[in-house]
């Protein structure tokens, strides 16, 4: 490590330099010994413990999280060329696990697994939905933004715009304003429409940069989703909490005889009945819009085998470790009505995607409910997000979707 260096010291405890040490990216405020000066919002600092450095990272008062670190190579100077190249590193992993056209729809960044915190890069075709939750790395977005056009480019890959969808809450405890909209890139127009047009696992969608879900479209099912529909030929399908109707569209796609598809809100079942039209499944598909756990109770309660094969994407049903135990209820209900309604040899596809909802406690729920079904479960697949959304092992806060295929026997 260089022994003259331009940023502040910040001074940690034991247990932060334990954490530090053994690879996780963030510290606390109530880990924070010491600090040379008083900082500003996403001041790049240099974090101490005694006087061994441990790291450099963007520093926010206002936030919880008080330090993301950034690096600890000591050389490290946090110039363009240092930005540069973590989005390379980043988009030449997704050439590799997301190849041919899936990396023409993939999250190209996603927060501290690429080492670039707070920081969620989609791409949809040849718009580039971007969202910023660090108050350090919104300082640097120009050569964030930047980075990735030269980048991509190099890489023979065109993009035409960038929407930043900095709508979420974590931006207000940051410190930072919310907003949305197109990012005017020097030199460049902005597209004229947000709406763009994705192919995923051989079914075209219109996305919405603007207005659709998260960053406009959920991308970690990409693969689970083509898992579910290897068993569909033949199945009639009830596709709950649809969104775009997604999974019903990849299980009518492989020759499911019908798919029902079932979600609260009206505008998604609108999505998803255009999508269907769009790729010409609209004869083997229906679509309603009612509340899920209300259905497949009143459903339940008359054991109506109508369907024998469900699939279970629901929104996260905890956001906090607070309200993790009512979370396990809500999964071990929702599957436990799932499981009523099947017949034997029935199928099941089920997951959470939350990241408090660890793998244990949702196996949890799911064996409570199949005891309390008095069936047995046979697994089929035991998956996780797609590998542009990555776990790192040392951070546990990246694995957050557990996706589960069963039989009821």
């Amino acid at each position: 490590m260089k022994k003259d260096r331009p940023y502040p010291k910040l001074y940690i405890n034991c247990k932060a330099e334990r954490s530090v040490k053994a690879g996780h990216p963030w510290i606390y405020g109530e880990e924070i010994v010491n600090c040379d000066a008083e900082l500003k919002p996403g001041t790049i600092v240099d974090v101490m413990s005694g006087n061994s450095w441990q790291g450099s990272g963007f520093y926010n008062p206002n936030s919880k999280i008080t330090v993301r670190l950034i690096s600890r190579n000591g050389n490290d100077v946090f110039d363009y060329g240092f930005w540069k190249r973590r989005i390379a590193y980043s988009i030449k992993y997704r050439k590799t696990v997301m190849p041919g056209d899936d990396f023409k729809c993939c999250r190209l960044v996603h927060g501290e697994a690429d080492q670039l915190p707070g920081l969620t890069v989609d791409r949809y075709g040849d718009i580039l939905s971007c969202e910023i939750a660090c108050y350090g790395m919104e300082l640097v977005k120009e050569w964030i933004y930047r980075a990735l056009l030269e980048v991509l480019e190099t890489e023979g890959e065109s993009i035409s715009g960038i929407y930043e969808r900095n709508e979420l809450a974590l931006r207000s405890k940051e410190g930072l304003p919310l907003y949305k909209g197109w990012y005017r890139c020097p030199g460049r127009s902005c597209p004229d429409s947000a709406v763009t047009e994705i192919v995923e696992n051989g079914i075209r969608y219109s996305v919405d940069v603007e207005n659709g879900q998260k960053t406009g479209f959920f991308l970690d099912q990409k693969y689970n989703r083509k898992a579910a529909a290897r068993i569909a030929k033949g199945k009639t399908v009830l596709d709950c909490f649809t969104h775009t109707g997604s999974f019903g569209l990849n299980c009518a796609l492989a020759g499911a005889s019908h798919v029902t598809s079932v979600d609260i809100s009206q505008t998604a079942i609108d999505m998803a009945m255009a999508n269907a039209v769009k790729n010409g499944l609209e004869d083997r598909m229906d679509f309603v819009c009612r509340d899920v756990f209300e259905m497949l109770t009143q459903m339940s309660e008359g054991r109506n085998a109508e369907y024998d094969y469900i699939i279970l994407d629901p929104p996260a049903f905890t956001k906090s470790r607070q309200t993790v135990d009512s979370a396990g209820r809500g999964y071990k209900e929702i599957n436990l009505k799932a499981m009523k309604l099947l017949p034997r040899g029935g199928y099941l596809a089920t997951c959470s995607c939350s990241h408090f909802m660890t793998d244990e406690l949702f196996c949890k729920a799911i064996r409570a409910a199949a005891l309390d079904a008095g069936v047995s479960l046979r697994q089929i697949e035991a998956r996780q997000q797609a590998p542009d959304h990555p776990i790192l092992w040392n951070v546990p806060e990246t694995d957050y979707l557990k996706f589960y295929i069963f039989q009821i026997v």
